[in-house]
């Protein structure tokens, strides 16, 4: 009788505090709701509070070269934004002219402004450069994966044939393949692709090789994956790291070469602005009018050096 009564004063108390039941809900439901919010908490100011403190940690020489880099490929993208002026049609009584408020890098033979050729010749050098790798890092990923996943004679094929590739010079077998293919920015890109082949189907073998001896890999061999199963979902994404720091640095590569082209004449033709042929341009007067030549060689040096810094970060990272 007592514990009927208790229980009868119990539930007299909850019925008349509804608070009390309400709020243990609510405290149940905050504690269900709780982890969620944790999980969600880093949004859109977290990761850029994090990505501001690694540009505070990063070199200067790193934040300069991302800056040169991203500098050119808005060029690139909306070469209008940047400068007025057409870079194919002169201005008469403009030729050689010094450079001035008006024309920031002078003006060509032809009264062309220096600095509008320099800007829309960036979507050239940088397809150009961007094809080549490509064209290199493709078939060299899968030459190198074929000969480090075989191994035996398929190996042995494929690295004396990288081996013939890597025993001629670059220059000389680029100049090989335009000959073969025809003159032109797309044939140049191309011929510098080919023979980037060798040094990325080199890397790749190594990676391939080394991964491929992993514990994890043997395992995923051992529980019934198939071997092809295996190569692409384990070995490939694992071999692939060094493979972007070379990339960035063969890409730096590709836009030196692929000036060199153009200064040679192979690249692309006139009136096109592709700045190894602006160089070529200028050589005639380099003793009047110097700033033809140094402003496309200064730009290319500084594209090629920015490249071959991020290559360099990468690779330490790595390690």
């Amino acid at each position: 009788m007592s514990a009927s009564t208790s229980s009868t004063a119990g539930l007299g108390a909850l019925a008349a505090e509804p608070g009390l039941l309400t709020g243990a809900r609510a405290t149940d439901s905050a504690a269900v709701q709780a982890p969620q919010q944790r999980l969600a908490a880093p949004g859109l100011p977290a990761l850029f509070a994090k990505a501001l403190q690694r540009l505070r940690a990063a070199p200067l020489g790193l934040l300069l070269a991302w800056g040169v880099l991203a500098l050119v490929a808005l060029w690139a993208i909306a070469p209008g934004w940047f400068t007025s002026y057409n870079p194919v049609l002169g201005t008469a009584g403009q030729q050689l002219q010094a450079p001035s408020a008006a024309h920031w890098l002078g003006t060509d033979a032809l009264g062309r402004d220096s600095y509008a050729r320099l800007v829309y010749g960036a979507v050239h050098s940088l397809s150009g450069a961007f094809v080549a790798v490509s064209v290199g890092l493709v078939l060299g990923t899968l030459l190198g994966l074929v000969a480090g996943a075989a191994g035996g004679w398929v190996e042995d094929a494929v690295m004396r044939l990288v081996d013939v590739l890597l025993s001629v010079p670059s220059l000389l077998l680029s100049l090989s393949v335009i000959i073969i293919l025809g003159f032109g920015t797309v044939n140049a890109a191309l011929a510098v692709g080919i023979v980037s082949v060798a040094s990325f189907a080199r890397l790749v073998r190594s990676e391939v090789v080394r991964v491929r001896r992993s514990d994890y890999v043997e395992a995923a061999l051992g529980s019934g994956g198939r071997f092809a199963a295996v190569l692409w979902r384990h070995v490939l994404p694992n071999s692939l790291t060094s493979v972007i720091a070379l990339a960035a640095l063969q890409f730096g590569s590709a836009i030196l070469a692929i000036s060199t082209l153009g200064f040679l004449g192979y690249g692309a033709p006139p009136p096109t602005p592709e700045w190894g042929l602006l160089i070529a341009e200028g050589r005639n007067y380099i003793s009047t009018a110097w700033w033809l030549t140094a402003a496309p060689g200064l730009l290319v040096a500084a594209v090629v050096l920015a490249a071959n810094h991020i290559s360099a970060d990468l690779t330490r990272r790595r390690a």
